[in-house]
């Protein structure tokens, strides 16, 4: 049971009942309680940044891996605190969204507040370690990134995302922040390149909380969330949306015409099919009922997991996009 709720958490975030939960043991509880799944996107703009420094610079490995460890590790807290704030104000109460698409530990009464508590000082203690030892070994200018990272950790959920700016913050967080500082962390150079690559690739995930912002708009209007789809309204931020996706091709021919990026760039023309389905999407209305064949574990989520797909192959094909352009860079194409 552990290791398939194990296998599972690394996917998604399963549903897991109280004898289920009982049977596991401490580090499969932290990844459903984590919503470890979701971190992938963090872990992706790490390997971004040290991809881009390696075709342009040399890469400390041991600052690398630590890069990427923190990085997954914030991301983490973010989640852990992110459950524990909306919980204690009591946006997740009730039939909310955020408990029927996956395990919430303290509304499905899983974990105590206190107990929930001690997994976001050990996760963010952790991560904090490592942010500290880059500091270390890179130098006391890592700090301001560590601090910038450390705000929106901390006040994503509230009062950022109340504030109609959660949905920036994931394009800044995702793109510059963290794609700019691991190339700043692995090489010990900045490049405003990587910043500008990073944003290319952060208008995906960006795309993807939206999308779930779209899904729980009556939900979130109703407990005084405004986000950006509360403020635009769902039929215009269905098209912020989809120009948030088509802007990436247009950035895309900027960077390769601007010579950041070689021919390796055409790679992302294999995400038109999967663009192509995920705008068609965005073109209609939620549908009221779940539709046939449609995964039973996400709904009601709608929007969130169509984008979802589309950034999972956008993300693959821009890491071989890279590696492509590393390789192209070592052997002097």
């Amino acid at each position: 049971m552990s290791q398939a709720i194990w296998i599972q958490a690394l996917k998604t975030v399963p549903q897991i009942d109280k004898t289920s939960w009982d049977s596991l043991n401490i580090l499969t509880k932290w990844l459903v309680a984590s919503r470890f799944s979701v971190t992938i996107m963090s872990f992706t703009s790490a390997i971004i940044g040290i991809l881009l420094a390696l075709s342009t610079a040399s890469v400390d490995l041991i600052l690398a891996a630590l890069c990427i460890i923190g990085l997954v590790l914030a991301h983490a807290t973010n989640n852990l605190l992110n459950d524990y704030t909306d919980s204690a104000r009591g946006v997740d109460k009730g039939n909310y969204f955020r408990t029927q698409y996956g395990t919430h530990v303290l509304e499905s009464g899983l974990l105590t507040k206190s107990q929930l508590m001690k997994y976001i000082v050990a996760t963010g203690g952790l991560a904090i370690i490592c942010g500290a030892s880059i500091i270390y070994l890179r130098g006391i200018e890592v700090l301001w990134l560590m601090l910038a990272g450390a705000f929106f950790v901390l006040f994503y959920t509230w009062p950022l995302k109340k504030l109609a700016l959660g949905e920036v913050s994931v394009l800044v967080v995702w793109g510059p922040l963290m794609v700019g500082g691991a190339y700043y962390v692995s090489s010990g150079q900045w490049s405003n390149a990587a910043m500008l690559i990073g944003t290319l690739y952060a208008l995906a995930p960006t795309a993807v909380i939206f999308g779930k912002h779209i899904d729980k708009i009556e939900m979130d209007r109703s407990k005084g969330i405004y986000s950006l789809p509360v403020l635009l309204g769902a039929s215009n931020s269905r098209k912020a949306v989809q120009v948030m996706l088509l802007s990436q091709y247009v950035l895309a021919a900027y960077i390769y015409v601007n010579g950041y990026i070689g021919f390796s760039i055409l790679i992302l023309l294999f995400t038109l099919p999967t663009l192509i389905q995920t705008l068609k999407v965005f073109n209609k209305e939620r549908p009221t009922e779940m539709p046939q064949g449609f995964r039973k574990e996400v709904w009601p989520l709608w929007f969130a997991p169509n984008a979802f797909q589309y950034t999972r192959r956008f993300s693959l094909l821009f890491l071989l996009m890279l590696i492509l352009e590393n390789i192209i860079s070592a052997i002097g194409v």
